[in-house]
């Protein structure tokens, strides 16, 4: 595997750069990879680390945290490249799946650590009265929000999600949904406007 070092956390670090390859080039270098073909795993890695990286650094927000999150994903790719089943969607949004799990449990285990450090000077004070009902309000909207993504399509509520709940870009959500990026779009488009009306957004 190339390995992973930067100087400059505006681009990817040096031996991230992708190997152009085809939808079907990686599905079979996952296969073979799954069979443990070193050989093809290494090509796997070259043509879409710098993605994964891409991604990772998007949710992290450090180039240091983000290096490590892909090294941690493709070993996970090493360890499961034999469980991809190619009728449930591209290798590549297979792969960046994964690698954004790795990098939200980074971020969450990061906010975990924060929580447990801010605890007991939390617990010492006093709630004011107004931060409480600021809190019971977000919690009402936040069920408005997750009741009206329930009358939305399968399709629109899954790109919505991964646009307005994930950070993704549309080109991003149309790589990891395996569709053309107008179709992701329109996708996107219809799922915002049924949930403005089903939450009477401007009525």
């Amino acid at each position: 595997m190339t390995p992973i070092g930067s100087d400059n956390a505006d681009s990817p670090p040096g031996g991230l750069h992708s190997v152009p390859a085809s939808t079907g080039d990686l599905a079979e270098l996952l296969r073979l990879s799954g069979r443990g073909d070193e050989a093809a795993f290494v090509q796997l890695y070259d043509a879409t680390a710098a993605r994964a990286y891409g991604m990772a650094v998007r949710v992290v927000r450090d180039p240091s945290q983000a290096e490590e999150v892909v090294q941690e994903a493709f070993l996970e790719i090493w360890r499961t490249a034999s469980r991809f089943d190619v009728s449930r969607g591209s290798a590549v949004s297979w792969i960046l799946t994964l690698v954004h799990r790795k990098a939200v449990d980074r971020v969450r285990s990061a906010e975990a650590s924060t929580r447990r450090d801010t605890t007991y000077h939390q617990r010492s004070q006093t709630v004011e009265h107004d931060s409480t009902a600021e809190a019971a309000q977000a919690s009402m909207e936040a069920r408005r929000v997750r009741q009206a993504m329930g009358s939305l399509t399968g399709v629109q509520r899954q790109a919505l999600e991964l646009a307005y709940f994930k950070g993704y870009t549309h080109t991003e959500v149309a790589t990891m949904l395996d569709l053309p990026l107008g179709t992701a779009k329109t996708r996107i488009r219809d799922g915002l406007i049924r949930l403005r009306d089903t939450m009477g957004v401007g009525q």
